[in-house]
């Protein structure tokens, strides 16, 4: 047996502790002992119950310009984890990723008071707020909790941190208004799982290939009509390495081998050296990674290979019942919170 095997089983007297605070804190703000705040807006909340890989920021993409789409003024607040301080202020892969995607549509409010930042754009007239990663921040008032789980791993093994991915244990799903299902069209285990603590409307998901790009010079890159037929060695620093490696295999990609570093990795020199020696081992002609690895790649001044990226958006099945079921349950909870209603 491994120390990978085994590190779970030596983790997990920690699981009680850790336990214990994330359902007394639940526990002290649904009987209102800590107070939440509210912002001057709706807001919805796009979160999970595991350690990434959900396809939470694709969601949040999506909603974004779902709000666009209707003539909404809105905004997506993100904590932008394992940012780096730059002259603007505080960025992070996902950010970067939002501002190129949305452009100055939506703004974004960064940093770890949610708060604070969603305050100052309620100020500038935002009325709709896109809670990233919301779920577990329990200190800032929703008014629809949407979360994702994703079919390939749902309750990441089981175990609460540090044993195993989940955040917090699968009763707290009674708080979700609305639960997604990704990356699957059909799981009835995993929808009768999640109804032993939620009664919410389940909704089914997929991560969609829009195109495949090759970094020539800044991103966006150029799009690569014949990328399908590349022999491609795929590296990736996200939550849920297995599920992009599974993507691509849906995607009719011809992966050769693969290399995974922690979530938000910030890429260096040494590490692009050795993973170009394996994809020439493995046989690849080119590298592959998710668009969100793209802007952690500022460190690397050469490339062994040429990298190519997939940029992708999320299938939402029944897109407009979905979007129907999150504005009726965020509007009908805004107006009861209004003085006189």
């Amino acid at each position: 047996m491994t120390l990978k095997d085994t590190l779970p089983w030596l983790l997990w007297p920690l699981t009680l502790p850790y336990g214990a605070f994330v359902r007394l804190r639940a526990f002290a703000y649904r009987k209102g002992i800590l107070k939440q705040q509210w912002l001057d807006g709706t807001v919805v909340s796009i979160g999970n119950l595991t350690t990434g890989g959900t396809g939470k920021t694709p969601m949040v993409l999506w909603t974004a310009q779902r709000l666009l789409a209707e003539g909404q003024k809105a905004a997506i607040l993100t904590r932008g984890y394992r940012g780096q301080a730059l002259a603007g202020g505080t960025t992070s892969d996902e950010v970067q990723m939002l501002t190129e995607r949305l452009g100055s549509r939506v703004a974004l409010g960064v940093g770890a008071d949610r708060f604070a930042r969603g305050s100052e754009l309620a100020r500038e007239s935002v009325e709709w707020f896109v809670l990233d990663d919301g779920f577990q921040h329990l200190q800032l008032g929703r008014d629809a909790d949407i979360v994702l789980i994703d079919a390939t791993n749902p309750f990441g093994g089981g175990h609460l941190l540090p044993s195993g991915r989940l955040r917090e244990p699968r009763s707290a799903l009674a708080r979700a208004d609305i639960v997604v299902i990704t990356r699957s069209d059909h799981a009835p285990a995993i929808e009768a799982a999640i109804r032993r603590h939620s009664g919410a409307p389940i909704f089914y998901a997929r991560p969609q290939l829009d195109s495949i790009r090759v970094l020539r010079g800044d991103y966006p890159g150029e799009e690569d009509a014949a990328a399908r037929s590349r022999r491609f060695f795929a590296f990736c620093g996200v939550g849920n390495p297995s599920a992009f490696l599974a993507d691509t295999e849906s995607w009719g990609l011809q992966v050769m081998g693969h290399e995974f570093f922690p979530d938000h990795h910030h890429y260096m020199q040494h590490n692009l050296d050795t993973i170009g020696e394996k994809a020439h081992v493995a046989g690849a002609d080119g590298l592959l990674c998710t668009e969100k690895d793209v802007f952690n790649l500022a460190s690397v001044r050469w490339r062994p290979l040429d990298i190519w990226f997939c940029r992708i958006s999320m299938r939402i099945g029944r897109p407009d019942e979905f979007w129907q079921a999150v504005t009726e349950i965020a509007q009908s909870r805004a107006r009861s919170r209004r003085p006189g209603t």
